[in-house]
């Protein structure tokens, strides 16, 4: 059972949230949140494996509460939601450690295979939202593709096999499979991965593959 707790500042938002993840068998809403200031006291308090957060909200934001989570000792996913399709506030949440950014007018479709990704330690973004941040990334120029190329330089080859079964949104036991290694070595190496790109989240890393315009070639 995936364990989830719900973060909006809008009553109606977490009803619906609720009614649309009550018929999947193997997802549990176990709290919700009003506020960002509120979400850390119930990871504490539930201790949920998917944090589905709303970006935005009057006293903290998602950005802010979603940095506050993936800074804890073994925090829990992140899916972030919101009624806007903006490209910077798509960044600023994968930059924060968000595992995947779903719109709300996509929720009903996208919800709980975001979920289900995320607490599988994989990515999923909505279409539209995919489609914009990749038209973003492949058009960035000079400095920014620059640093993006040499950051993925400093990885190994091993590590750059794993880095690209991430950006092709694979799961840790599918790139176990595709690389010969054990599921637990997959998540040993990304962990290494993210520290040494100073990195936050499985997302993050698809942005910087993207914005370098792919995995360097051998």
């Amino acid at each position: 059972m995936i364990r989830v707790l719900l973060v909006d500042d809008e009553r109606f938002s977490l009803t619906a949230l609720k009614l649309l993840l009550a018929p999947e068998a193997d997802i549990e809403v176990v709290a919700e949140a009003t506020d960002g200031d509120e979400v850390l006291e119930a990871v504490h308090a539930h201790r949920p494996d998917v944090v589905v957060m709303d970006l935005r909200m009057a006293r903290v934001d998602g950005i802010t509460a979603t940095r506050r989570v993936r800074a804890l000792a073994s925090p829990p996913a992140v899916v972030a939601l919101t009624s806007f399709e903006i490209d910077d506030d798509a960044l600023a949440v994968l930059h924060a450690g968000a595992d995947s950014f779903v719109l709300k007018d996509r929720v009903p479709e996208d919800l709980a295979a975001a979920v289900r990704a995320a607490h599988a330690g994989t990515s999923v973004l909505s279409p539209d939202v995919a489609r914009r941040l990749v038209e973003r990334m492949r058009t960035d120029q000079g400095p920014d593709r620059a640093a993006a190329q040499r950051a993925l330089a400093r990885l190994t080859e091993r590590q750059l096999e794993i880095a690209a079964g991430v950006h092709a949104g694979r799961t840790n036991p599918e790139i176990a499979a595709d690389t010969f290694m054990s599921a637990s070595t997959v998540k040993s190496h990304l962990s290494d991965i993210l520290a040494r790109l100073d990195l936050s989240s499985r997302g993050d890393l698809m942005v910087l593959v993207e914005r370098a315009g792919g995995i360097p070639r051998a």
